[in-house]
């Protein structure tokens, strides 16, 4: 039942997606399109070609990067929750949205690719999560409070030093704050297959590693008195979120919040076992991050709010319903 009413929000998010937008694509010809493209079939759609191709050059990429950012985001919330016992715990715990924020403002600084930006903030996020892992052990071995607050300390390093980089190129700073509140911008589909490897590695091995996140959550000796090599099963999690964090920040920017708000919700609506938590987040990660893109697109329409804006205006309430929860646990 949980898995069908995910399925559902995904294909009803997916929906929303192809058929909100400036250009009005009447949805009978939508749906013919889409059928048109299945193997052995072949339907008069009625689409000109505008539509066709704002269908599937546009409005079909942005659905389907909206939807693989937001599960990549959310899964990989849940995986950190599980591997720090803590809820309040997201992808951007251990520096990977600073170090991304750094790289990708070098990279508006000195190249206009958006290849070179890709690459910047991916390899800006990887470097921050290694300084992260290998401060942590140095100073308190795998204990997750020394990991916490390494990445707390490389985040407010790797941001200081941004700002320095944005004040020696103030022409850059349009750019940067675009891509720091977020976006999805797409023309064609070479966003998605570029983040489509990641996607699908990092949630194959969360997905995988759901049974030991249960089992972490009765505490580090016990899990190894269970026979779980602890620090082994931590750093596969943390590895796999963090390498699908930094390749989804990469091609939409900083987007807060989702992997605090969806895991929750979740977790509030079928329970604490993360079985259930890690698929369902997958899930409705996508539809969330797909609706939010909507909202973007329409409430000031013509013009477009930057998503993560939106993941805000959620984000900030669900902070405070995360502190009442985890009051009325203690």
């Amino acid at each position: 039942m949980p898995l069908t009413i995910g399925v559902s929000a995904v294909v009803v998010a997916a929906a929303a997606g192809l058929l909100v937008g400036p250009a009005d694509i009447d949805v009978w010809g939508v749906l013919l399109a889409i059928a048109d493209v299945l193997p052995l079939v072949d339907i008069d759609h009625g689409l000109t070609e505008v539509e066709h191709t704002v269908l599937f050059e546009i409005r079909f990429p942005r659905v389907v990067l909206g939807g693989l950012v937001g599960a990549i985001l959310a899964v990989a919330g849940a995986a950190y929750q599980g591997v720090f016992r803590n809820p309040l715990a997201d992808p951007y715990l251990l520096g990977v949205a600073a170090g991304a924020g750094l790289g990708a403002t070098v990279a508006f600084g000195t190249a206009s690719d958006s290849d070179f930006l890709a690459l910047f903030a991916f390899a800006g996020g990887l470097v921050a999560v290694a300084i992260t892992y290998s401060l942590g052990r140095s100073v308190g071995g795998r204990t997750t409070t020394s990991l916490i607050l390494a990445g707390v300390a490389v985040a407010a390093f790797a941001t200081a030093v941004q700002t320095y980089v944005l004040q020696r190129n103030t022409e850059t700073l349009r750019e940067v704050y675009s891509w720091i509140l977020g976006r999805l911008v797409t023309v064609g589909w070479s966003e998605v297959v570029s983040l489509l490897p990641y996607a699908v590695v990092a949630s194959a091995v969360l997905l995988g590693s759901r049974r030991l996140l249960d089992v972490l959550g009765i505490g580090d000796e016990e899990a190894s008195a269970l026979g779980l090599d602890v620090g082994r099963v931590r750093w596969v999690v943390v590895v796999a979120a963090t390498l699908a964090t930094a390749a989804a920040v990469s091609v939409s920017g900083l987007i807060g919040f989702v992997g605090i708000i969806v895991p929750h919700t979740v977790r509030i609506l079928f329970g604490w076992s993360y079985r259930v938590i890690v698929p369902l987040s997958l899930l409705f990660g996508a539809a969330f991050l797909m609706f939010a893109d909507v909202a973007a697109r329409t409430v000031v329409s013509p013009a477009e709010l930057p998503i993560g804006v939106v993941t805000a205006f959620f984000g900030a309430p669900f902070f405070v319903l995360v502190l009442r929860t985890m009051r009325g646990v203690r």
